[in-house]
């Protein structure tokens, strides 16, 4: 993953872009019927169940638009929540807690539901020495909300993009020619360029992982679409040569099954783009 600060700036950008795309050259609904003098105070109201997510990055939402804003948090990110809880209270300008409302909501949302979604394939996981990871299936533009979502409910982040970590999946390898290639070939890019990546690198069958273990510097082998079996029985052919990961189709039926063959990690996309986002309301307390 990239580091805090990069992470950091990542979340400065999504602010300053959504806040950006969603007033404009202002809030006129709000400028029309509210004084700029007009003090308020509103609450978060949960209207579902699950784990809520994005408490921090609302303290940044709304610093961003008024830091004359004040918030009192009940709740903080990674709690379970049922309908009817309060997660924060937040006062200030009336005019400043409806700018930063949409914002706010929206990625509250979809958070929870991610952090939700994440904590219920790290219950299933429990006992196993299988971690959860996500992937780079994001939503367009908010990656490191959805990736913040997931370690909020207890899962890994995998490579933050294409630039924080080498992985040569079955197009990279096809367009090179072959394994050994497309590993020898990444080894001399990195060393050309001064760079320190991890290289992971997919197999479709035991045969390519058999040629992947051939080769030295493979930081962890991605067993893709394999059944049981065949997991159990690229785990024992790895065995301690590196790490290993199962993806492919895992789903809440069969992650723990896929744990049980010995995997290290297992990444689904699932996490982030199959998700329902939790109801939640912003709610004025008059």
């Amino acid at each position: 993953m990239i580091s805090k600060e990069q992470f950091n700036d990542e979340i400065a950008l999504i602010i300053a872009n959504a806040i950006r795309e969603d007033v404009g050259d202002g809030d006129h609904s709000s400028l029309a019927c509210i004084p700029s003098t007009a003090k308020g105070k509103a609450k978060l109201l949960v209207k579902d169940n699950g784990i809520i997510a994005g408490v921090e990055f609302a303290k940044q939402v709304f610093a961003y638009v008024d830091a004359n804003m004040t918030l009192e948090v009940l709740i903080e990110d990674g709690s379970t929540v049922k309908y009817g809880d309060i997660v924060f209270f937040v006062e200030g300008a009336s005019q400043s807690i409806l700018k930063a409302e949409r914002l706010v909501l929206n990625a509250m949302q979809r958070m929870s539901a991610i952090a939700t979604k994440t904590k219920l394939f790290v219950d299933l996981l429990e006992g196993t020495k299988t971690k959860i990871l996500d992937t780079r299936k994001t939503t367009p533009g908010i990656r490191a909300l959805e990736k913040w979502a997931v370690k909020i409910g207890g899962g890994e982040n995998h490579r933050f993009a294409l630039y924080d970590m080498i992985m040569l999946k079955d197009n990279h390898i096809d367009f090179s020619g072959g394994i050994s290639q497309a590993i020898i070939k990444t080894k001399h890019y990195l060393k050309e360029h001064n760079k320190d990546l991890k290289i992971i690198v997919e197999a479709r069958n035991l045969e390519e992982i058999k040629e992947i273990l051939e080769n030295e510097g493979v930081y962890r082998i991605l067993i893709d679409n394999f059944n049981f079996e065949d997991t159990k029985k690229a785990v024992k052919l790895i065995g301690d040569q590196c790490l290993t990961e199962s993806s492919g189709g895992i789903n809440e039926k069969t992650i723990r099954e896929y744990a049980l063959c010995g995997v290290d990690f297992i990444s689904s996309g699932a996490l982030t783009h199959s998700v329902y986002n939790m109801d939640l309301s912003l709610k004025a307390i008059e």
